[in-house]
């Protein structure tokens, strides 16, 4: 063996998958799935029964958790599909820029200035007015598939 150290160069992540396996047959409503390789939770579930040729199929209608579009797709039950990891974390609102970023305080007390303010009109509203009257305000931040986007919002108060 050569006393050389051996540099690898990394271009990946850390391998954490994205998704994982599940039987298209075990999922059910308001669980998540992957179809058309975007994130989606599923509104409506429906099995047909086995044919001919021995397999049952399921029917998912899912709604994109980023976009709200609304997607099909249909699978055998025995197959299975992607589930996404959905994270959901709460961060104070710390500041919002002019470009329509927003700067985020995490758990350990660093800032996220990467998000920007969410395309909901009412959220974006809630947050834009609630800022503006000096509230503390709590954004709820879901993610999955490497992308994340403002969800929800919680007032814990005047500052």
């Amino acid at each position: 063996m050569s006393d050389e150290e051996h540099h690898f160069e990394s271009k990946a992540d850390a391998g954490a998958s994205k998704t994982y396996p599940q039987q298209a047959g075990t999922i059910r409503k308001n669980g998540y799935i992957v179809i058309k390789n975007r994130p989606c939770k599923v509104v409506e579930v429906s099995t047909s029964k086995t044919g001919k040729h021995g397999h049952a199929k399921c029917h998912f209608v899912a709604i994109d958790i980023f976009t709200a579009k609304k997607l099909e797709d249909i699978v055998p039950s025995s197959h299975n599909c992607d589930v996404p990891h959905v994270n959901r974390t709460d961060y104070q609102l710390i500041d919002i820029s002019e470009d329509g970023f927003v700067s985020l305080l995490t758990e350990n007390g660093n800032t996220k200035d990467d998000l920007k303010l969410p395309t909901d009109d009412s959220l974006l509203t809630q947050i834009k007015d609630g800022f503006a009257e000096g509230k503390d305000l709590v954004v709820s931040v879901m993610s999955a598939m490497g992308e994340e986007q403002i969800c929800a919002l919680k007032d814990i108060g005047p500052k």
